[in-house]
């Protein structure tokens, strides 16, 4: 499991760098947006399908390379999450939840979109899509390989999953 190889060759990346790179992201999103801190781990070997209470946020990628960006997150830490974007107390999945994880989904796939593209103009972000769920499924059609990352947040283990190809 990994990145393409064809896509990172031609924008002369890495997969240990562009992980690094999402990582720092995802921390300065969730530090300045959230104030909560992240820890990011060792990415997964394999891909994970199967959700259960759990919330997915997720953008695609169109353009020069196309691709999604999906944030995998138990529902009591997207409630928490939302609760300290908004700074008031969110007990039940709503359409603020929806909100909150989708914009983080749309910022941090915003800035991963220049890693492959400098300027950004090549490649565009569709509307942030959210799902939410008691148990589900979500395969991608797409035969590029993923990275899936996973992060810890105040005790609670959250998946960022990116997958790109041409």
């Amino acid at each position: 499991m990994g990145l393409d190889a064809t896509v990172l060759s031609e924008a002369n990346l890495t997969e240990d760098g562009v992980r690094g790179t999402i990582a720092e992201i995802t921390k300065g999103v969730f530090t300045t947006m959230v104030m909560m801190d992240v820890v990011d781990e060792e990415p997964l070997t394999e891909s994970i399908v199967t959700f259960h209470e759990t919330l997915t946020s997720m953008v695609g990628l169109a353009g020069s390379h196309s691709g999604i960006l999906a944030i995998h997150c138990p529902k009591d830490l997207a409630l928490r999450i939302t609760s300290n974007m908004l700074g008031m107390e969110v007990t039940e999945i709503d359409n603020d939840v929806n909100d909150a994880l989708g914009e983080i989904a749309n910022m941090i796939g915003g800035d991963v979109k220049h890693i492959f593209s400098p300027k950004g103009a090549d490649i565009n972000l569709s509307i942030p899509t959210v799902i939410y769920g008691s148990d589900y499924v979500l395969e991608s059609m797409s035969s590029a390989e993923s990275l899936v990352m996973p992060f810890v947040c105040g005790g609670d283990r959250f998946l960022l999953s990116f997958k790109i190809g041409k």
